[in-house]
C-alpha cells in the first residue's frame, strides 16, 4: 500500500522515547520535567468548572462558520482584558491552534509554498506544514544574554513562494517575547512582499513579572500588514480538553475583509468547534482566571527556583527567559544530548527533553517545565545538574 508523502516514511520512534517506554513498562519510577499538561499539574480546579459544557442552548444547532457570536464577544472581551480591542467580526474560532494552523495554511498557501518559523521553536510546525503540503523554512533566533529575532536571516530566507512568517510570542521553549522594533521591521519587510504574518500567542499570559521591561508587541491594531493572531484555551486558563482557539485577524481593511470572508468559506467546510463548548467560553473564560493565576504563580516560582539552584554550578547556566512554560539550561557539552538525556532518565530518573528536539543550533541544553510542581521542579533540576555539572568538577 502506497501512503501520501505528508507523512514521514520513518515512524520509529527515537531512542529517549524508546527508553521512556520501557521505564513506563518495568515500573520504573522517574521525575518527569518535560509535562505541559496543565491538568496533571496538580493544579486546583473547581469541580464544577466545566457544568457550562451542559447549558441546554447546546441542545440546538445553529452552526456559524467563524463560531457563534457569543463565543467570539467574549474572546473579545478577553483581548479587552489585555488592553487590545478585537472586534468580533475579526474573530475565527477552532478546536485548535493546529488546527487554525491548518485553516490558515489553506488560506494563504498552495502546495509547496513556503513559510518561516523561527529556530529554536516547537516542533510540531515541521509535521503541521507538511500535512498541507507547506514548506518550513527557518530563520534564526540569537542569544546574547537575552533572545532577540535575527531578521537579517528572516530576509535572507525569503523567496518568491514564501507566503507568510510565523512568530511564537513568547516562544515556546524559549520564554522570549517580540519587541515592538522586531515587530516593525518585520511587519515592513511583509508588507511590502504582501506576506502575512502569523503570531502564536498562546503563552502570551504568562510574562514573568521580572521581565516588565520586556514590551511583546501583539499584531493586533495594526493596519500595516495582514495578520493572524492566536490563542486557545488549552494555555490560557489551563484546559487543554476543552478544545477551543481563536484567531483575530488584523491588517488592512481590504485584506482583512478579503481574508475572512474566505475564512468562512474554509469554516464552513469543516465546523468543527462543538456548540456546547462555544456557548460555554464566556464562563470558562471568566472562571478559569484562577488557574490562570496558579499557572503564572507556578512558572515564576520555578523559574526563580531554577536560578537560585544553575548559580550553584559555574558550569551551568540557565538562560533568560521573560515568560512562558519552559526553561533552557546550558551544561557543559561532554557527550551527546541524546546521550545525556538517556542518562539522566535511566541512571538519575528525571526526564528532560533535548535541544535538538527544538532545534538548537548547538549542544548542549536541556529544557525542563516550568509547569510541574515546585517539589519536583527542585528534585529534578538538582539531579540534571549534579549529573552535568559534576562531570567537570
Amino acid at each position: 500500500m502506497s501512503f501520501s508523502r505528508r507523512i514521514p516514511a520513518d515512524l520509529h520512534a527515537n531512542a529517549l522515547t524508546a527508553a521512556l517506554a520501557e521505564a513506563r513498562a518495568s515500573g520504573r519510577s522517574y521525575l518527569d520535567l518535560t509535562e505541559s499538561n496543565p491538568t496533571r499539574a496538580a493544579l486546583q480546579y473547581p469541580d464544577d468548572l466545566l457544568a457550562p459544557l451542559a447549558d441546554p442552548r447546546g441542545l440546538r444547532y445553529q452552526p456559524d462558520a467563524l463560531g457563534a457570536r457569543v463565543a467570539r464577544q467574549a474572546v473579545a472581551a478577553d483581548f479587552a482584558r489585555r488592553g487590545t480591542h478585537v472586534s468580533p467580526e475579526q474573530l475565527m474560532l477552532t478546536v485548535s491552534t493546529s488546527d487554525a494552523y491548518s485553516v490558515l495554511f489553506k488560506l494563504l498557501c498552495d502546495p509547496g509554498d513556503e513559510v518561516l518559523v523561527p529556530q529554536p521553536s516547537y516542533p510540531l510546525f515541521e509535521h503541521l506544514t507538511r500535512l498541507d503540503s507547506v514548506t518550513v523554512v527557518p530563520y534564526r533566533l540569537e542569544y546574547h544574554g537575552r533572545w532577540s529575532i535575527d531578521v537579517a536571516s528572516v530576509e535572507g530566507a525569503l523567496t518568491d513562494r514564501t507566503r507568510a512568517v510565523l512568530l511564537v510570542n513568547p516562544n515556546n521553549p524559549t520564554g522570549s517575547f517580540v519587541s515592538a522594533e522586531e515587530i516593525d521591521r518585520l511587519a515592513s519587510l511583509c508588507a511590502s512582499r504582501d506576506l502575512a504574518i502569523i503570531s502564536d500567542e498562546v503563552f502570551a499570559d504568562y510574562r514573568f513579572a521580572a521581565s516588565s521591561g520586556c514590551t511583546g508587541a501583539p499584531l493586533v491594531g495594526r493596519a500595516d500588514v495582514l495578520g493572524f493572531t492566536m490563542g486557545g484555551l488549552s494555555k490560557s486558563v489551563g484546559l487543554p480538553q476543552v478544545k477551543l482557539a481563536w484567531t483575530a485577524v488584523s491588517g488592512p481593511e481590504g485584506q482583512v475583509a478579503a481574508a475572512m470572508s474566505r475564512l468562512d468559506l474554509i469554516c464552513d467546510t469543516y465546523l468543527s468547534v462543538s456548540t456546547p463548548v462555544q456557548l460555554a467560553v464566556p464562563e470558562l473564560l471568566e472562571r478559569g482566571a484562577s488557574i490562570q493565576r496558579q499557572i503564572q504563580q507556578r512558572v515564576e516560582a520555578n523559574y526563580a527556583h531554577g536560578a537560585r539552584l544553575v548559580a550553584e554550578w559555574p558550569s551551568c547556566s540557565l538562560l533568560h527567559a521573560d515568560g512562558g512554560w519552559s526553561a533552557v539550561i546550558r551544561v557543559p557539552r561532554l557527550r551527546s544530548e541524546e546521550e545525556l538525556v538517556l542518562a539522566l532518565l535511566t541512571e538519575h530518573g528525571v526526564l528532560v527533553h533535548p535541544g535538538y528536539f527544538f532545534d538548537f543550533a548547538e549542544e548542549s541544553y536541556v529544557i525542563v517545565s516550568l509547569l510541574v510542581s515546585e517539589s519536583v521542579f527542585i528534585d529534578g533540576v538538582t539531579r540534571v545538574l549534579r549529573a552535568c555539572g559534576s562531570e567537570t568538577r
